[in-house]
C-alpha cells in the first residue's frame, strides 16, 4: 500500500499511520517544505517537485502514474475530504 498525501494535514496523518507499517508515502511540494522534507528523509517519504493541492485531474493522474511506476501492483490511498454539500 502507498499513501498519496495532498495537504500538510493529510501528510501528518499518513506519517502517523505509516510509522509502524513502513508504508511508502508520496506527497506534493505544497504538503511539506523542502527544509522539512530533508528532515523526514529516510521515513519512506517521496516528495513531488510540483504541487497537488489544486487537485487538478491531469496532475493527480500523472502523480498516480509515477507512483505506479515505482510501486507496481500496489494499492494507492489518495487523501480526500468528504464534501460538505
Amino acid at each position: 500500500m502507498v499513501f498519496l498525501a495532498i495537504t500538510p494535514s493529510g501528510l501528518k496523518d499518513a506519517l502517523r499511520e505509516a510509522a509502524s507499517s513502513g508504508t511508502a508515502i508520496w506527497c506534493g511540494a505544497d504538503a511539506v517544505s523542502e527544509q522539512d522534507f530533508t528532515v523526514l528523509k529516510g521515513k519512506g517519504l517521496t516528495r513531488f517537485a510540483y504541487a497537488l493541492g489544486a487537485r487538478e485531474h491531469l496532475v493527480l493522474e500523472d502523480a498516480l502514474d509515477t507512483i505506479g511506476q515505482h510501486h507496481p501492483d500496489e494499492i494507492v490511498w489518495v487523501e480526500a475530504a468528504a464534501s460538505a454539500s
